[in-house]
């Protein structure tokens, strides 16, 4: 589906279920109410019904509070919305302290430096990805130290 069927899809679904029909006479209506800006016309209201036109973000905001959902689902759907927590839910449980001392001193690294190491990163990734062995002479994870090698 295309964004301005699914915001329209979404936008008539949350009238309906704050109790408004999801006509544009009653959505005009109702958004001109809340906003202080310039009123929408019928055609507007009309457009955003019909998949003609999605509004900014600030009118998303009115329409968000006075319906009672979130702005950001109002705007993106529920699956964007639970992408955005899984993938912040994944970082809060996956990055340890070694792992944030690391990007605390890879951010203090000058810019060139930092763009080395992403594509270092991306290249191991990538390989990791890809399911193919380590590359040769790589440095393993835990590094032995220096007085204590086997001879």
């Amino acid at each position: 589906m295309n964004e301005k069927i699914e915001f329209s899809n979404r936008l008539r679904q949350a009238m309906k279920d704050a109790g408004y029909a999801a006509s544009p006479s009653v959505l005009e209506q109702g958004f001109n109410l809340r906003w202080y800006g310039r009123s929408i016309s019928n055609q507007a209201a009309w457009n955003w019904l019909n998949s003609k036109a999605i509004p900014t973000q600030d009118k998303i905001q009115i329409l968000a509070d006075w319906l009672k959902v979130e702005p950001e689902v109002l705007r993106f759907g529920e699956v964007v919305r639970h992408a955005v927590q899984e993938h912040r839910q994944r970082w809060d449980e996956g990055v340890g302290h070694l792992e944030r001392e690391t990007f605390d001193a890879f951010l203090q690294l000058p810019a060139p430096q930092r763009k080395l190491i992403r594509e270092v990163i991306l290249t191991f990734a990538k390989v990791h990805a890809e399911g193919t062995a380590p590359l040769a002479g790589s440095v393993s994870a835990e590094p032995k130290p220096v007085g204590h090698q086997k001879a």
